[in-house]
């Protein structure tokens, strides 16, 4: 069984986890990474606001409760500016915490696709890298609106 924490942009914070929670039951965006596998919702908190004070300290209590993943979710991809210390979270986890990071958690949705491909945001390789599991098809981009 694969254990995953999630942890959300906080200003995002009301967000009640609708698009994650449905992507990790229905396996998409990120969370096709599991089709084969069961998984269980091990924690799920926000990065405390910039400069992601809370990612100090969330996956400690994750790793308690037994998360081999954290998902750093989709919204500080998509959120106008994508989160500017994203990379430093995904460096940070491992080297603290021994815990894999993975970007993204539902499929992007396509209002926010087209946003972003006006505004040329994701088309460095490094943001095309990140970006690999929760690109989808348009078909899925939109079910995510």
């Amino acid at each position: 069984m694969k254990k995953i924490g999630i942890i959300i942009c906080d200003r995002y914070h009301n967000c009640a986890g609708g698009k994650c929670l449905r992507a990790l039951r229905s396996r998409a965006g990120a969370f096709a990474l599991y089709k084969e596998e069961d998984v269980e919702l091990t924690g799920y908190t926000t990065c405390g606001g910039c400069p992601g004070g809370n990612i100090e300290y969330a996956p400690a209590e994750m790793k308690k409760n037994g998360t081999d993943v954290i998902h750093l979710a989709t919204g500080l991809v998509v959120g106008y500016p994508p989160c500017h210390r994203l990379q430093n979270f995904c460096s940070f986890i491992p080297a603290k915490y021994g815990l894999n990071v993975v970007v993204g958690t539902h499929p992007i949705p396509q209002n926010y696709f087209l946003t972003h491909q006006e505004l040329g945001t994701w088309q460095s390789d490094s943001w095309t890298k990140r970006i690999r599991h929760i690109l989808t098809d348009e078909e899925t981009r939109l079910a995510y609106d």
